[in-house]
């Protein structure tokens, strides 16, 4: 009972019930005035024919007294007096004669005169505030040559319609009351409810939706509705169901192109610098940068020609895979740009793109640990390699070339002659020009090699690279001390 109680509650809380309420309580007094006005004029002339029945002894013994002499006035008032004083609802009369001249007053004045009677035959008026009822009978109704109008007592019929009025008023509002319960009963159980339920179905739908929520269990999607609530709660079923399902083959498509454009970031970043990269993305096509002075690293892995000449593909590309892998831990440790690869050739540069201070020393740095990264290969796997290193520091342009397969690279005399270091140095050393060791002589230890010929640059002064100086520590036991 109480549950039902609440519920009804529910309903009046709402705004449709309470409009509809309103609409069906005023229609229902609208048609209930349309009825009760009729039927009040008909029931205030049921009531003064009643009255003027009440009357019609007096009236007709006073028409009788009319047909008589009149010649003796006082007998004749006297009549008269009794005839009104034995009714209980006539209160004063006026007897005209048909000329017009006032024969006769008794008791109240009738407010009805000649003038306003003029040629009807019986002329009836209540007085505005309804205590009052004249009635008029002419000369042409009575046959003679008298009018006589009636001033009858009419509160019993004000008293009667009020009691009426009320009476049907009380009737209406009963009616208008139940009829109100009714309708907002039914609304509530066919209508309120579900759309109130359908409300909450849209909240939580705007929810999920936004919030990346699991389908909720909507109330609609178990509703058997037949009528047009129905069909608008099916509508939203599917209204919700397909876009709930493009969101969720949104998200997957967006999740999936998401993946694929960070697969495509790490590939592109695998292949260009990061700066390189950034500046593709936004559109530039036509990328060239010129560096006043960067150090270039050539390496050659000395004898894999012959030793993959007797190795399986598979074996020569994991072993190649491995040595070249940690030559790219190396650069990224000592924020070196790797340029590219070349058979079992391997080309890094330092101090591009971003332009820094100790890019010989980074270059330095990682030469030394590529010897010891070939050392201790040829110690775990058995096969006997060495490294020939060449390093030249010097002004290069650097940029990207081609629309496919693109790589960024260098131009410049620097990066020939780092290229002639390598290839005329020897297996197991790393050979540097005189401009990269007037960079690094005071920091690192160097064996001078002495002038050689230099193919496309004639006689040169190199050097080898053989160590840090005793006082030097090296950068990442700095880092880690720091």
């Amino acid at each position: 009972m109480k549950l039902r109680s609440l519920a009804f509650l529910s309903f009046l809380k709402a705004r449709l019930s309470r409009q509809i309420a309103l609409w069906v309580f005023g229609s229902i007094l609208v048609i209930e005035g349309i009825i009760l006005v009729p039927s009040y004029f008909r029931y205030e002339k049921e009531l003064l024919t009643q009255l003027e029945k009440v009357s019609g002894a007096t009236v007709d013994s006073l028409v009788f007294l009319l047909k008589q002499d009149m010649s003796d006035r006082n007998l004749f008032q006297t009549r008269i007096q009794k005839a009104v004083e034995n009714s209980p609802v006539v209160l004063g009369l006026s007897i005209y004669k048909s000329d017009g001249e006032l024969k006769h007053t008794f008791g109240e004045t009738p407010e009805l005169n000649l003038q306003i009677v003029k040629d009807a035959h019986i002329f009836r008026k209540r007085s505005l505030d309804g205590s009052h009822y004249d009635v008029a009978w002419t000369n042409r109704y009575l046959g003679g040559n008298y009018v006589l109008i009636v001033r009858h007592d009419a509160s019993s019929v004000t008293r009667e319609l009020h009691a009426f009025t009320w009476r049907i008023a009380g009737l209406v509002a009963i009616i208008s009351a139940f009829v109100c319960l009714v309708t907002m009963l039914v609304l509530g159980a066919t209508v309120i409810a579900p759309i109130l339920r359908l409300r909450d179905d849209l909240i939580a739908a705007g929810e999920a939706l936004s919030k990346d929520k699991d389908k909720p269990d909507f109330y609609s999607f178990s509703a058997k509705g037949k009528d047009e609530l129905g069909d608008v709660m099916v509508a939203f079923n599917q209204m919700f169901c397909r876009v709930y399902d493009e969101i969720l083959q949104r998200k997957k498509a967006e999740e999936f192109l998401r993946e694929e454009q960070e697969k495509s970031e790490k590939l592109l970043l695998n292949i260009l610098p990061q700066m390189i990269a950034d500046r593709l993305k936004q559109g530039n096509s036509n990328i060239a940068d010129g560096f006043a002075e960067v150090t270039i690293l050539f390496a050659d892995i000395v004898g894999f020609t012959e030793i993959s000449s007797r190795t399986s593909p598979e074996i020569l590309v994991k072993m190649l895979n491995e040595i070249f892998s940690e030559f790219d831990r190396l650069s990224d440790r000592y924020g070196l740009e790797k340029i590219k690869t070349i058979g079992d050739n391997y080309m890094v540069a330092g101090g591009l793109p971003m332009p820094c201070t100790d890019h010989a020393e980074s270059v330095a740095e990682m030469a030394l640990e590529m010897q010891e990264a070939i050392a201790k290969f040829s110690d775990e796997s058995g096969t006997p390699l060495n490294i020939r290193i060449g390093i030249n520091s010097g002004p290069v342009v650097a940029g990207v070339i081609g629309t496919k397969k693109f790589i960024y690279d260098l131009w410049g005399d620097a990066v020939n002659t780092a290229s002639r270091m390598e290839s005329q140095g020897i297996p197991g050393k790393i050979q540097v020009s005189d401009s990269t060791y007037k960079l690094l002589h005071d920091r690192y230890l160097f064996e001078k090699r002495g002038t050689i010929e230099v193919k496309g640059k004639g006689q040169m002064v190199v050097y080898f690279l053989t160590g840090r100086t005793v006082d030097r520590k090296h950068p990442l036991n700095r880092k880690s001390q720091d």
